[in-house]
Order: structure tokens, then sequence, then C-alpha cells
């Protein structure tokens, strides 16, 4: 037997002993294959951090138009609802393309979280010259606090109050959002991903959560784009080593936001672009600027400084969990989603639907609620049976 076989030989009959006794173990067919699934440690001791993000919902969508104040043409990019990173891309593109009409040189960004980051790089890509004018850098915006899920339709709009073009609009921006956050797969640091995602039933018929009393038609457009992601497939019973009898996987997009967002700034300067600190408390303040053209994105600060009642708050907490490298996937059980990143694993309560936390402005931690939520996965691991 010369030497090439012999290794080819160990290496089949080592593969194939893996697969069976991986097999066995999880009560499956001989031969069976069961994915590698690392458990998350979800122990209160292992929660370094609460945070609280506010998400700025506007019933008829995100403020995409312009508007002269003064001699400064400014170009309104804001209420994104839960679909800020998702859609930054695509918004962008919109409010670029009515900046640059006049063709002007230089371009001011007012906001340095992801809206207002994107809008500044699809306009140095236009030929402008930009500054982004901030009271607070990326980390500390409000955008850093968020999930970093792909979920373009997230509160984006209500079906009532939405105009007529608006899921033309919505698809044009989030089919250009899509396409941009491809080409940051791969990159050092894993800025954009692709995660599995396991959602997790008691029972088959699992009814889903009631409404609550006054819930709001918010708008659902994710079929328009169903070519664009992978659809969820329901698994064999004891394929995998979660304690359910029903396990569905999907795959979706996801944003490590810490690796992203640097990423995002070092292109920026490196295209010549400047941050600015600088805090804005009505439009008038805009005339201390030079450049003649201005892209608004304060995100919910709109409500305040530019006076825009139709901005409404949107609170949303995490509770992180210190970061397992090993854990690549996200998991939902009874009405908590957790989504491993590198800076961390994010875990938080959505058992209240697009209602949950909307109109309440206050961004304290909540330490009582965050525990009741990790108490959810902390139960679910503790049945894992890996």
């Amino acid at each position: 037997m010369t030497d090439g076989l012999a290794r080819r030989r160990l290496l089949q009959g080592g593969a194939a002993l893996s697969l069976t006794s991986f097999g066995a173990c999880a009560g499956l067919p001989r031969g069976a294959y069961r994915p590698t699934i690392a458990p998350i440690r979800a122990r209160l001791d292992r929660m370094f951090d609460i945070t609280v993000c506010l998400r700025p919902f506007r019933a008829a969508g995100p403020r995409l138009e312009t508007e002269q104040v003064g001699d400064k043409l400014v170009v309104h990019n804001y209420g994104h609802g839960g679909s800020g990173w998702s859609l930054s891309w695509g918004s962008a593109d919109v409010a670029v393309r009515q900046a640059m009409a006049a063709s002007p040189r230089e371009v001011a960004v007012i906001g340095g979280g992801a809206i207002g980051l994107t809008s500044a790089i699809i306009a140095q890509r236009a030929g402008a010259k930009v500054t982004i004018y901030a009271r607070d850098l990326l980390p500390q915006t409000r955008s850093a606090r968020a999930t970093g899920s792909w979920t373009p339709d997230s509160r984006i709009a209500l079906t009532s109050a939405a105009g007529p073009g608006f899921a033309a609009l919505w698809e044009q921006m989030a089919r250009f959002s899509f396409k941009t956050y491809r080409q940051y797969l791969g990159l050092p640091g894993t800025p954009v991903a692709w995660r599995d995602h396991y959602f997790l039933h008691d029972a088959e018929d699992e009814p889903s959560p009631p409404e609550p009393p006054g819930a709001l038609d918010f708008a659902s457009y994710r079929s328009l784009i169903a070519d664009l992601t992978p659809k969820q497939e329901t698994l064999p019973a004891g394929s995998t080593p979660f304690p359910t009898p029903v396990v569905r996987r999907g795959s979706s997009m996801m944003f490590n936001i810490a690796d992203y967002g640097h990423t995002l700034m070092s292109d920026f300067r490196a295209a010549g672009g400047q941050i600015v600190r600088a805090e804005f408390h009505a439009p008038a303040d805009l005339a201390t600027l030079a450049e003649p053209v201005v892209i608004n994105c304060p995100g919910v600060a709109a409500r305040e400084w530019w006076k825009d009642a139709s901005v409404t708050p949107v609170r949303g907490q995490i509770a992180w969990l210190l970061p397992q490298p090993e854990v690549d996937y996200g998991v939902y059980y009874r009405g908590v989603n957790a989504i491993s990143r590198s800076d961390g694993i994010v875990v938080q309560d959505i058992s209240g639907g697009d209602m949950q936390g909307y109109g309440d402005a206050n961004e304290t931690p909540d330490r009582a609620d965050a525990e009741r939520t990790m108490s959810v996965m902390t139960e679910l691991f503790s049945r894992f049976r890996g």
C-alpha cells in the first residue's frame, strides 16, 4: 500500500468514525450527521453590560426629502425605526442623489451614527468633500447599541400611513443595501457575516403571542425581497442538541458593529473625510456651516433639534454576555432572541412584538428586566444536549 493510499484510507476511516459516533451520541441513525453547535453559557455572572437603544420611528417611513433653510439645501435622512443599519446604504443612496443634484463640491453630514456614516461615504464616492458634524462618534451613538441584525422592514412604517410608492422605494433601498453589504463579507475582523439562526418551539402548532391592545398596523415588506435570503427549514427531530421538539433554521446577515463601525470610520477618513464635534439645537444653527448642502441624519434627535414630532422613540434593551468565538449562530426561544457577535452575545426580549417599547424614551437600563430575559436562555441551555 502506498503512503498516499494509506493516508486517504486513514482520513476516510476517521471521518466515518466521527460521523458515526456523533450520530450515535445524538440518538440518530448510524452514520447520520449533526452539525456542531456549541452551547451559550447564559449565566448572570457572564452578563457584562446592559444597553438601551432608541429607534427613530415615523409612521410614513423614513424622511427622505429636501428643504431649503436659509442658503442651505438640507436633505433629510432619518426615521428608519428598527431598520437603520439594514437600510443605511440604500437610504444613503437616495439622499445623496438629492444632495448632488446641484453638484456641490462640499457636503456636510449631521450625525455620526449608521445613517450619517454611510451617507458620508456615498457622498464621497459621488465626488464630494465631506465633513461629518456630530456630538458623538459612532461608539457613543445609539446606533452602536443595536442588535446588528439584518431586519430591513423592522418598524419601518405603518401600512395605513406609508404613501402608495413607499413599498417600491423600500425594496429599492433594501436591495441596494444588501448588495453593498456583500462588499464587507470576508474582511478582517468579520464586520459583516452570515449566521444560522435557530427558532425553537415547544410544539409544532405553538400559537403566536397575541397583539397587545391598540397595536398599530406596522408594515411588512419582507416578501418583496424573499429571493435574497434562504428559506427557513424544519430540522429532523434530534438532529440538533436543542431540547425543544421543533427546531427551524434560517440564515441571515448580521453586523459585528464594533468591527463594522471601525471599518466605516476608517474608510471615511482614508478618503479624506473629517469629523468635527458639534451640537445643534435649531435649524438656524446650520448657518454657521461653510458647506452649501447638508445631509441631516440625526436619528431620534430630530424630534428635539428639528422639532419633528412625527418621530416616535421606540425603546429596546439588550443584555450582553461575554463573547464566545465558538458560538457562531443566533437562537430564538419563548420571545427571547440571542445573537453571537465578535464583541459579545446580545440577548433581547422581543416578546412584545413591534409595540414593545413604542413611545418610550427612557434610556435607563432595567437590570431586573435583563435578568428576566436572561433566565429564558439560562433555562434553555440548562437542557442543552451537547
